[in-house]
């Protein structure tokens, strides 16, 4: 077992790194504010660079498109969420685990974005992407992946395999189905905080096993 104490810190970036991200973070928050001022579409790449005072060399070097500006903080969030289901007990089901990953996750969001952009910017943006045909359309596809992903995590985890057995994908495709609904349900209300979504997270995935299990027809008296 290596002793904490002695094992050797993390590299501290040098100057010139910490400068690229830098300006790639000045980038995000500056794409990031335009697209939720004047929307997405009729944001340009020229815009985004003239709001840094950037080439738009510098922007390819970073971005492929504005795309994948959007996505990025998204990025983030989602790999966040899986350490924290990776960290989850041993003990809890697939279920179980996912529930606590997600609101651990949740209620840690600020700290794990601080470096990059507000929370708050963060949870405007991802409104945006609920909002946004073109980007929505994104999104699934990019959920469907991730879907995939926690599925192979989950089988892990109980020490399946997820091509013979077909049920982590099938609690993964639950949980996933639950956090679409809650992304919609959140982006078309009035709080866009982040204790706003994590209280509808909680409500609808603890909903999960009751709605599945009971009988939903109502059962005629004396019947």
């Amino acid at each position: 077992m290596i002793d904490e104490r002695s094992a050797p810190a993390a590299p501290v970036p040098g100057l010139r790194e910490r400068k690229k991200r830098r300006t790639r973070d000045a980038l995000l928050r500056a794409a990031l504010l335009l697209f939720l001022s004047q929307g997405y579409e009729r944001t340009t790449v020229d815009e985004i660079t003239d709001a840094v005072n950037v080439s738009q060399r510098t922007f390819f070097r970073y971005f492929a498109n504005k795309e994948e500006v959007v996505f990025a903080v998204q990025d983030l969030t989602e790999a966040h969420f899986v350490a924290s289901l990776r960290a989850r007990p041993a003990a809890e089901g697939p279920l179980e685990a996912m529930r606590g990953a997600v609101l651990a996750a949740w209620d840690t969001v600020e700290e794990a974005l601080a470096d990059v952009v507000p929370v708050d910017l963060y949870m405007r943006s991802y409104r945006l992407i609920e909002c946004t045909p073109a980007l929505l359309a994104v999104h699934l596809r990019r959920s469907t992946e991730l879907e995939e992903r926690i599925s192979r995590l989950i089988a892990a985890r109980e020490g399946l395999d997820v091509d013979a057995d077909p049920r982590p994908r099938v609690a993964v495709a639950a949980f996933c189905g639950v956090m679409r609904l809650t992304g919609r349900l959140w982006g078309q209300g009035g709080d866009t905080s982040v204790d706003a979504i994590r209280r509808l997270t909680e409500t609808y995935l603890d909903r999960i096993g009751p709605s599945l299990a009971a009988s939903w027809r109502m059962r005629a008296a004396g019947a």
